[in-house]
C-alpha cells in the first residue's frame, strides 16, 4: 500500500475544488471571486463584497440596492432571543455568547429545516444581520445599557456602530469599519471556514455550520490572535517601557508575538497593508497616536530582527482600540465579517456537496497486536 502524502495540520494539503477565494501566498496576493483585495478595499462596501462572495459577481446598482434591502430587513431579533441575552451569566464572554446564540437562532428560522439554495441565501442574510446585532446588543446588556433599536438607512458597518455605541458614528469610523469588514470577510480554507464546510457536508443546517465555524473562531491561534495583541501593547504601556526592549525581551524569553507570521503568506499580509494605514490615520484624526506608532516600532523589529510580516491581526488591535472598541470584542467582530465568507463557502458545499472523510496515516502499535487477557498483563 502506497504512503500517502501527510501535511501536518493539512498545511499544503489541497481539499477542494472552490471558486470564492484565491490566495498567492509567494506573491501576498489574495482575491475574491478573483478581483484583488486591494481593489475591492479601496473601492468597494462590505455589502458589495458580500454580494461578489456570494453571487460570483458584481451587483449592478438595482441588483445592489435590493441586495441591501434584503440586508437591512432581516435586522430582526425574535425577543425570546434578547430575552436570552439577558440571561446569560456574567461570567459569560462575547464569543461565547455568540457561539450559543446563534446555535439557538436556529430555532426562529423558518428556512431551517430547508437545504435548498435559495433557503440558504435567505438565511446568509439574516445570520449576517443577526450576528452583527448580537454583538452589539449583548455589549450594551452587560453594561447595564438600553438596547439600541436597527436604523435601516444606514450602511451594515455603520448600523453596527450605531448599535454598539449609541451614537450616529463619524465618516471616518464608518469607513474604518466598513474596510475592515472587506478585509476580514473571507479567506479560503482557514481554520474556521473549513470547520464550516465539513460540518456543511452532513447535510447538518446552516446554523450548525457557522456555530462551528465560531467554535474554531474563538480560539487564540485563529481569531483570537487580535486580542492577544492589544493586551501585548496596554502591558507595554502601563508599565511605560520601550516597545523595542520590551519586545527583545520576550523573544529572548521565546516567548511567541502575536500578530507575526501566517501559514499561508511568505510575504506581508496584504490586508495588514490596509489595516496599517487605517490604524495611523484613525489615531491622527482621533489624536491617539500612540497605539499606531507602538505597533509600528513593533513591527519594524520584529521583521528586520526575525523576518517575520505582521499579520491581518497585528494593526486590527490598534485600529479597534482608537475606535474605543473592548478588546473581548474583537474576535466577535472578526465574525460580524467573515460570516460573509463562510455563508459562501456553505452555499457552495452544499450545491455540490459530497461528504468530507479525510484519512489518517497510521503510526500506533504494529499490526497485528493481541489482547492480552488482564491477569497476564505487566
Amino acid at each position: 500500500m502506497p504512503t500517502a502524502v501527510v501535511g501536518k495540520g493539512l498545511e499544503g494539503i489541497i481539499a477542494a475544488n472552490s471558486g470564492i477565494c484565491w490566495i498567492d501566498g509567494e506573491a501576498g496576493v489574495l482575491s475574491y471571486r478573483g478581483i484583488d483585495i486591494h481593489e475591492l478595499a479601496d473601492n468597494s462596501s462590505f455589502e458589495e463584497t458580500t454580494y461578489l462572495l456570494w453571487n460570483g459577481v458584481l451587483p449592478n446598482r438595482l441588483e445592489l440596492r435590493e441586495f441591501q434591502a434584503q440586508l437591512t430587513s432581516a435586522r430582526v431579533l425574535d425577543q425570546r432571543m434578547i430575552d436570552m441575552l439577558r440571561s446569560f451569566p456574567a461570567s459569560a464572554t462575547p464569543m461565547e455568547v455568540l457561539r450559543t446564540s446563534v446555535s439557538a437562532l436556529s430555532f426562529y428560522d423558518a428556512d431551517e429545516k430547508d437545504n435548498s439554495h435559495d433557503a440558504n441565501v435567505r438565511k446568509a442574510y439574516n445570520l449576517t444581520a443577526q450576528i452583527a446585532m448580537i454583538v452589539a446588543i449583548y455589549d450594551r446588556l452587560r453594561k447595564g445599557k438600553e438596547i439600541v433599536p436597527p436604523d435601516r438607512s444606514l450602511s451594515h458597518a455603520a448600523n453596527f456602530l450605531w448599535m454598539l455605541n449609541g451614537v450616529k458614528p463619524s465618516e471616518t469610523a464608518v469607513k474604518t469599519m466598513d474596510m475592515s469588514l472587506i478585509l476580514h470577510a473571507e479567506h479560503e480554507f482557514n481554520a474556521s471556514t473549513f470547520a464550516a464546510r465539513v460540518i456543511a457536508a452532513t447535510l447538518a443546517d446552516i446554523h450548525s455550520s457557522i456555530t462551528g465555524a465560531l467554535g474554531a473562531l474563538k480560539g487564540p491561534l485563529h481569531g483570537g490572535a487580535n486580542e492577544g495583541v492589544m493586551h501585548l501593547l496596554l502591558t507595554i504601556d502601563k508599565l511605560g517601557a520601550d516597545p523595542i526592549e520590551y519586545v527583545k525581551g520576550m523573544l529572548a524569553a521565546k516567548q511567541k508575538i502575536s500578530g507575526f507570521g501566517h501559514r499561508v503568506y511568505r510575504t506581508e499580509d496584504p490586508r495588514a497593508t490596509h489595516l496599517r494605514r487605517m490604524s495611523e490615520q484613525l489615531g491622527k484624526d482621533a489624536g491617539q497616536p500612540k497605539w499606531y506608532e507602538m505597533s509600528r516600532a513593533i513591527e519594524l523589529y520584529v521583521n528586520k530582527d526575525k523576518k517575520l510580516n505582521a499579520n491581518v491581526d497585528f494593526y486590527s488591535a490598534s485600529t479597534y482600540a482608537t475606535l474605543g472598541i473592548d478588546i473581548d470584542l474583537y474576535t466577535p467582530i472578526f465574525a460580524v465579517s467573515r460570516i460573509s465568507g463562510w455563508a459562501a463557502h456553505v452555499i457552495e458545499q452544499m450545491d455540490d456537496n459530497r461528504l468530507i472523510r479525510p484519512r489518517a496515516e497510521y503510526v500506533g502499535p504494529a499490526y497485528p497486536s493481541h489482547y492480552i487477557p488482564i491477569d497476564e498483563r505487566p
